[in-house]
């Protein structure tokens, strides 16, 4: 198994926008905003590992 399989990352805007239910624009003012601390820029894409995304939100859902 490779290890980005493993990490099960997430790589853009867009693919983040699409899990979390957002538009591209709008996942892309959450990101500059710091409103999603767990995705990273490396280089000049935005990554962020699913399982970790998914967390930061069910953890709010429980609040």
């Amino acid at each position: 198994m490779s290890e980005a399989k493993e990490l099960d990352l997430v790589w853009g805007v867009q693919a983040i926008a699409d899990i979390i239910g957002r538009s591209y624009q709008q996942t892309y003012h959450m990101i500059a905003g710091g409103k999603l601390p767990m995705v990273k820029q490396i280089g000049e894409r935005y990554v962020v590992s699913r399982s970790k995304l998914i967390a930061f939100f069910m953890e709010d859902d429980a609040a």
